[in-house]
């Protein structure tokens, strides 16, 4: 009675790109993959599905996780993006001694660029208005 009751252990990772932002459970499972309660067929191209699965196939461990994902705000590559970023954190999480293998290859830098603001007496960030000598 008592382990029925008892909660599934996770390991928790957060990521976030541009406006983004995804948060990441891993299940120690059969490889089933979630984002915010749909497969990930659904949601995600298969090109940005082989993006965010590159740290699992990295450290070999693309069918021992069950992967939830609830992500928020932002594009599908923003929250592809960031969902990697997570994975990667969670895997960290897991086992420490992954860390090398996933900051070699790039996926615990968080990519810093943002939307820069609009400017007063512009159109856009940087988009000037028409200038019109005569």
């Amino acid at each position: 009675m008592a382990d029925t009751l008892k909660k599934k252990e996770y390991y928790y990772g957060l990521g976030r790109r541009k406006e983004a932002i995804s948060k990441v459970r891993l299940y120690i499972g059969k490889g089933e993959f979630t984002i915010n309660g749909k497969k990930i067929e659904e949601i995600f191209s298969a090109y940005l599905i082989q993006r965010l699965i590159q740290p699992l196939k990295l450290t070999g461990t693309e069918n021992k996780f069950d992967i939830s994902v609830v992500s928020s705000s932002g594009g599908k590559t923003g929250q592809a993006e960031a969902t990697r970023l997570g994975i990667s954190r969670a895997l960290i999480e897991f086992n420490p001694e992954l860390r090398t293998t996933l900051k070699k290859a790039g996926f615990l830098t968080r990519d810093p660029r943002e939307k820069e603001r609009k400017k007063y007496g512009l159109k856009r960030a940087r988009k000037a208005p028409q200038f019109a000598k005569r």
